[in-house]
């Protein structure tokens, strides 16, 4: 399954809209997408994972190192809406208390205080 990357700015925040299946074949696809985002000055990321159907431990480094880059420009990455599987990978991995995890879009980009894992 191939994977779909779109990007929406809303004021400050980018929100990247991520559709497919997140893995060895498709990571460098969206590693890609951040990379030209940052180089563009554009720190502040919510990742829209509503449509994202696998993820294996690729595309959850690819959040480690978007966050990491992200901290480094002073911006921030925050995932959102996960569906149950991703958010699942997310947790067993102890990633959800690394990576800020909402269960909405407008949720993520207001950047509220009450994350999806609490």
């Amino acid at each position: 399954m191939s994977l779909t990357v779109h990007t929406e700015q809303r004021g400050d925040v980018v929100v990247v809209a991520v559709a497919g299946e997140l893995d060895m074949a498709t990571a460098p696809q969206l590693q890609d997408q951040i990379t030209d985002l940052l180089d563009k000055g554009r720190s502040r990321l919510v990742f829209d994972l509503s449509d994202v159907s696998f993820c294996d431990s690729t595309g959850l480094s690819v959040f480690v190192r978007a966050k990491n880059s992200c901290d480094e420009a002073g911006g921030v990455v925050r995932l959102a809406a996960p569906q149950r599987g991703v958010l699942r990978i997310l947790e067993v991995s102890g990633l959800v208390e690394v990576l800020q995890t909402y269960p909405t879009v407008d949720q993520a980009v207001a950047g509220e205080p009450t994350p999806a894992s609490s």
